[in-house]
């Protein structure tokens, strides 16, 4: 059995996912990542595979500006699967936004752990995946 975090990024900008890719590596800790350009396709995935926990994330990055579903609109259909996940996880809100209602939106969210500023630092990266 792995003991690698399995890390879900959602984010249709492949420059950063790629950047943000190498930024988690430097931390050292065992992951394995799943990239989505969008919304849609991570809500397929987590329906589709709702009562397979080994095959559920960790964590979930998700951006706000995507075209498709954005991240506003995935909060909103996660929000009726998260109960039927058969494994907990800890979703992260990331948006290069620094609009407060932006940020206060997300946090008032209850399936949102934390909101994060782009770019993000790979001693937050450690703290994230080392909790």
């Amino acid at each position: 059995m792995s003991t690698a975090k399995k890390i879900f990024l959602i984010d249709d900008d492949k420059l950063f996912t790629f950047l943000l890719r190498k930024t988690i590596g430097l931390t050292g800790i065992p992951t394995s990542i799943t990239d989505f350009l969008d919304g849609n396709k991570a809500l397929t995935y987590l329906r589709e595979h709702s009562g397979s926990p080994e095959l559920l994330p960790d964590v979930i990055f998700l951006d706000l500006r995507m075209p498709i579903m954005d991240g506003w609109e995935f909060l909103d259909e996660y929000r009726n699967i998260a109960p039927i996940l058969s494994k907990p996880n800890r979703l992260y809100v990331f948006s290069s936004s620094i609009s407060s209602y932006d940020i206060e939106r997300a946090k008032t969210n209850p399936n949102v752990t934390d909101f994060i500023i782009k770019p993000i630092l790979k001693e937050k990266f450690v703290e994230i995946l080392s909790a």
